[in-house]
């Protein structure tokens, strides 16, 4: 029997317009110093543009995340004084969590003017499976396959 006390997971809420954990958690990756409102005003300006040019802006946004979303990543362990990169499988939360910082960091990168305009851009990159965000995603998975040769190190 442990002695330590059971850990539990605290649950994010969902946002108040869509009811979405992907939609909160997007909210509170563009926050900077506190300002929610104004993340929220860029993430629900988005949807609202993807709602003109598609039916449901909601789908829409989330099949973009899951093309960002990576299947595998390399952890570094030391095995006999020598670093290696392992190729592991990210676990769900992680998964998101990479996904909506590489869109953070991929929309931030672009040239357009506003940052609600960026990222429905790179929203829509993402969603025919090109841009930046996707370009990270895809380094990662070549990193994977480059040091598959280490799998049977695993933690």
């Amino acid at each position: 029997m442990s002695r330590k006390k059971k850990t539990y997971k605290a649950h994010s809420c969902t946002d108040y317009k869509y009811r979405s954990l992907e939609v909160s958690k997007l909210i509170n990756v563009l926050m900077k110093s506190g300002e929610k409102t104004k993340a929220e005003n860029i993430v629900y300006s988005v949807l609202s543009m993807i709602h003109s040019n598609q039916e449901r802006s909601l789908e829409v946004f989330l099949q973009a995340l899951e093309n960002i979303k990576p299947l595998v990543e390399v952890k570094s362990k030391r095995v006999g004084g020598a670093n290696y990169r392992i190729p592991v499988e990210v676990k769900h939360t992680r998964r998101t969590t990479l996904a909506l910082r590489w869109l953070k960091t991929a929309s931030t990168i672009r040239s357009e003017k506003t940052m609600s305009l960026k990222l429905y851009k790179e929203l829509m990159d993402a969603l025919t499976k090109k841009g930046t965000a996707i370009k990270y995603r895809d380094e990662m998975h070549k990193l994977a396959e480059v040091n598959k040769a280490f799998s049977h190190f695993k933690f």
